[in-house]
């Protein structure tokens, strides 16, 4: 999962940023409004914590123009404002789930994960079906009888490929999912990963569509 923290305090950010990859997540961060929009609508991401008390651009703002123009990601505002008129606000504009400073950290993930489940269409709290199973919460997967833990990165790449059962998603794609902007990419890194996620599950966990990219099954 790819998550976009827009959060213009430097100790909460940095916080946030270590707990998300702690957490295998995938973490971009930005610090104001502007630099927000031009993120989203450059990146993918599965998911925006989002403040409201932010410089250029309020986040109030960030999220109706994100909304209006069609944006779909899931958002949890994350947020000192507590009066029940910016919750209303927040969450009327299209925000997913809304949180109020200071928070736990147990706790942001637990609803950064429910969201994202829920936009899946997927109310369990353990990802896929079938012979796949992904475990959020402890970072284990599960193909047909045999689980076991996988690495951040390992388990980033199966858990966009599980958001997506039947899928195709190129090396490019996969890569903006494992990776963040100032992480160096080598040019096998997919490969790699893929390898040991089939060495640890099954050779069949995660299937190539020769010069297309991979997918799992539904």
């Amino acid at each position: 999962m790819r998550v976009l923290l827009v959060e213009d305090d430097a100790m909460i950010g940095e916080a946030v940023i270590q707990a998300l990859k702690d957490a295998a997540l995938t973490a971009d961060w930005v610090q104001d409004g502007a630099a927000a929009l031009a993120a989203l609508a450059v990146d993918e991401h599965d998911a925006v914590l989002l403040d409201l008390g932010l410089p250029r651009k309020d986040g109030i703002e960030v999220l109706r123009e994100y909304r209006s123009r069609g944006g779909s990601a899931p958002i949890i505002i994350v947020t000192a404002r507590d009066a029940v008129e910016d919750r209303i606000a927040g969450l009327d504009l299209g925000a997913d789930d809304y949180l109020v400073k200071p928070f736990d950290v147990g706790e942001l993930l637990a609803r950064l994960r429910a969201v994202v489940r829920r936009k899946g269409g997927n109310a369990s709290p353990v990802l896929g079906g079938g012979r796949l199973r992904l475990y959020p919460d402890s970072r284990e997967a599960e193909f047909e009888t045999r689980r076991c833990r996988l690495t951040p990165r390992e388990y980033a790449l199966l858990y966009a490929l599980a958001l997506r059962p039947g899928q195709i998603l190129t090396r490019t794609e996969l890569e903006k999912h494992v990776y963040g902007w100032n992480e160096e990419v080598e040019s096998n890194a997919i490969d790699f990963l893929i390898h040991g996620i089939r060495k640890k599950l099954a050779p069949e966990a995660v299937r190539n569509a020769r010069g297309l990219g991979w997918m799992v099954d539904k």
